[in-house]
């Protein structure tokens, strides 16, 4: 991760690229100082170490202090590096401890007040849309979104494919005044940081992980990093950068957002690749989906990024569309390319990054499940009981097996997450195991689950002459099928037991030298039935 300050890298691109031909007289190069020369001496070291390496967003140390990650402008010099014609191939993306969205909710943020520029027809539904249909197949492998669910936080919880969509924001709040000169209305990171933060506080809108918000900005509304706008979006004087995502730290947490200024019509950011007919596309094109894909990852730039620098998004981004955009799926009516289907509707927009593979990837190919965590671990023989799911590829999942019986129902919550009701057992451990597209789970100490001791609910009929012989039907839960319960009557051992179910077996009831009422009682294993009276209790006459 290149970590270094606006002014810095600036000085350090200029330099690099003005080339000898621009060298400064001698009594200007004089002054340079010595750790000036340093940094640049460091930086023309890594340039010549990486060639031609990705056209990365870079995570830049703002002067205000504040961190952002952008999405480069086709064509703009980079902060560091030449733009680059491959992905960092086999250098993955590395956990530096950061947290991660484990669920993501998002709002369409419109900042348009009174006056200013209309957002072309079209442009917000098309936007709000999109994110609509990412929550409806949320939970599915079939769009980019599922890549990133392989990222976890270091702990158990991973960033699971669960998109909501909260609504759309519009903010008339007037723009302040102008904060860069990069164009007629012109946005600093600090200016939209602060009406974020004001919106979100007087609406009491969430402040947290778990939600995002993207401004979108009206056509020739711009944004720079800083007043001083050498950094700025694609329509300014000083485009470097189509999109850019951050965090604003609140107390308790921080709200996640986005800046995506328009970019319809701007090539380095917009490929003209529109199946919708809308300028919408120029929207995910330039931007959304790739800071809505590294806010999962890395909402607070800490998280996952490789030794590069580059985030997910990041290392795809890398102007050669095979890498970057994948094999397209069709033809849009109007002659554009799709490679997302998303709820029946189509997109054309980047591929992400995924360590399975070291590549860039249109969706996750289907893998074979893993259980990795049961919670609870242990339930009534009868059943009935909710189980939290926790592993690995689970998108697709078809069964849930507690043994041997299919779960009597489950649902797939994300790619990591499913919750099933256990299915009525024999008492003792059982293999839970989840079957998807990709196989059937392997069977580890990690997916036990132990159904509790045996019950007996009733003995049909519950009475008989003390010589023996009656034939009942024990009913209950948690027996083993076959003869491999024992029931006791008092002291004496049913005979000619047989389980259909682990709820219903028959038996012979034993002799007896005495009248009276018995306790019965069911044995699995080593395991005992409780009393229950009077349900099992069987008299003798």
């Amino acid at each position: 991760m290149e970590r270094a300050s606006e002014h810095a890298l600036t000085q350090a691109r200029d330099g690099l690229r003005a080339g000898p031909t621009s060298s400064p007289p001698l009594s200007a190069r004089s002054r340079i100082s010595k750790s000036h020369c340093a940094l640049l001496m460091l930086l023309v070291t890594v340039l010549l170490a990486l060639g031609t390496g990705s056209a990365s967003a870079v995570i830049v140390h703002l002067a205000s202090g504040k961190a952002v990650s952008y999405q480069p402008l086709r064509g703009a010099r980079p902060p560091v590096r030449p733009l680059a014609v491959q992905p960092f191939a086999g250098s993955n993306l590395v956990y530096h401890g950061g947290p991660v969205m484990s669920t993501n909710t998002n709002y369409t943020f419109y900042w348009a007040p009174s006056g200013s520029p209309a957002y072309p027809s079209g442009y917000e539904t098309g936007v709000n849309r999109y994110l609509e249909d990412l929550a409806h197949d949320s939970g599915g492998n079939q769009n980019v979104d599922s890549v990133a669910t392989q990222y976890t936080n270091g702990a158990a919880e991973a960033v699971s494919y669960e998109s909501h969509f909260a609504g759309a924001i519009l903010d008339t709040t007037p723009y302040p005044k102008n904060g860069c000169n990069a164009a007629p209305r012109c946005l600093t990171d600090e200016q939209i940081r602060a009406e974020v933060k004001s919106y979100v506080s007087t609406h009491a809108l969430p402040q947290d992980l778990g939600h995002e918000y993207f401004v979108l900005t009206p056509p020739g509304v711009e944004s720079c990093f800083s007043s001083a706008g050498t950094e700025c979006s694609a329509g300014s004087t000083h485009g470097a950068y189509c999109a850019y995502h951050g965090a604003i730290t609140v107390p308790g947490g921080a709200i996640v957002f986005a800046d995506d200024p328009y970019v319809g019509g701007i090539s380095g950011c917009d490929s003209a690749e529109h199946p919708n007919n809308n300028e919408s596309d120029s929207a995910l094109l330039g931007g959304l989906s790739h800071e809505h894909n590294e806010s999962t990852t890395d909402p607070e730039l800490n998280a996952w990024y490789g030794p590069e620098g580059n985030e997910n998004g990041d290392k795809c981004r890398t102007f050669e569309e095979a890498s970057e955009y994948g094999t397209p799926l069709g033809t849009a009516p109007d002659g554009s390319r799709y490679n997302q289907l998303i709820n029946g509707d189509e997109y054309f927009y980047q591929q992400e990054w995924s360590n399975e593979g070291s590549t860039c990837k249109q969706r996750m190919a289907a893998g074979t499940p893993q259980v990795t965590k049961l919670a609870p671990k242990t339930g009534a023989a009868a059943g009935g009981t909710a189980v939290s799911i926790t592993g690995l590829s689970f998108t697709g999942a078809t069964l849930v097996e507690f043994g041997a019986t299919p779960a009597t129902s489950f649902a797939v919550k994300s790619a990591t997450s499913i919750t099933a009701v256990a299915p009525a057992g024999t008492s003792g451990n059982v293999d839970v195991t989840v079957t998807g597209p990709g196989g059937t789970s392997a069977t580890t100490s990690a997916d036990l689950y132990k159904y509790k001791p045996p019950t007996i609910t009733a003995v049909t009929p519950n009475s008989g002459p003390k010589a023996g012989g009656t034939a009942v039907t024990i009913s209950g839960s948690g027996f083993a099928l076959g003869a491999a319960t024992t029931f006791k009557f008092a002291s004496g051992i049913a005979t000619s037991v047989n389980c259909s179910s682990t709820s219903s077996c028959t038996a012979v009831s034993p002799s007896r030298a005495n009248t009276g009422v018995v306790d019965v009682k069911a044995k699995v294993g080593s395991v005992s039935s409780p009393k229950s009276v009077p349900a099992d209790q069987f008299t003798y006459l």
